[in-house]
């Protein structure tokens, strides 16, 4: 998915004045730096920047900046990139539970001083192009860009107890992954990287086993 669009408008939006941008440090590039700290936008894949994260973070404080689209329009563009064929609803609304999707690759930095979280909540849309080169799950159309439409409301996450408040107070004592999964609403392959994330953050662990199904308990 192109996502230079999304990056560069969150970069330019959240910048403030005096605010210096695309600044080299240590080989890399940080969008921002903000007096004593670096601000850097990932809209997706938190893989590709865990090793710069860890680098960085010896010596500086890090905030990583992380969208959700909590309502996303789907836009189909012809190939010569500028007729729009049909703009509608996605039917897909974003979640903070999305960020483990990401968080599940850097679980453990949220315990280092030097690091802190900021979700943005966002409106976007997604720019489909029919070039014939896409997958055949989406008939060969090209997923071209994404693009900022407004910043709702925004949440900082500094310590991994300001993620305690993701396991539902109706959840079991103990539970497991299917349980969770049913309580929060949201697939089972996010469900697995959301305990995975929570146990590497020291929030829950592993108490026993229910049939062959791990179970797990809250911490704190």
């Amino acid at each position: 998915m192109g996502e230079k669009s999304l990056h560069n408008i969150i970069k330019n939006r959240y910048a403030k004045p005096g605010d210096k941008i695309e600044v080299p440090i240590k080989n890399y590039i940080i969008d921002i730096v903000r007096d004593d700290l670096l601000i850097e936008i990932q809209t997706r894949n938190f893989s590709a920047i865990k090793d710069k994260l860890i680098n960085l973070l010896v010596d500086h404080k890090i905030r990583l900046i992380y969208p959700i689209s909590q309502l996303k329009w789907i836009v189909r563009i012809n190939k010569d990139g500028k007729t729009v064929k049909s703009r509608r609803r996605s039917p897909k609304k974003g979640r903070l539970e999305d960020l483990f999707a990401e968080l599940v690759y850097i679980p453990r930095l949220l315990s280092h001083p030097n690091f802190e979280l900021e979700i943005l909540f966002i409106h976007s849309e997604d720019i489909f192009l029919d070039d014939g080169k896409g997958s055949w799950r989406r008939k060969r159309w090209s997923i071209h860009d994404r693009r900022l439409l407004d910043i709702l409301s925004s949440q900082i996450i500094t310590t991994p107890n300001n993620l305690l408040d993701i396991l539902p107070d109706t959840i079991d004592k103990e539970f497991t992954t299917k349980q969770l999964a049913e309580e929060k609403g949201i697939p089972i392959g996010l469900t697995r990287k959301m305990i995975y994330s929570l146990r590497e953050m020291g929030l829950i662990k592993k108490t026993g086993n229910r049939g062959r199904s791990p179970v797990y308990s809250r911490i704190f």
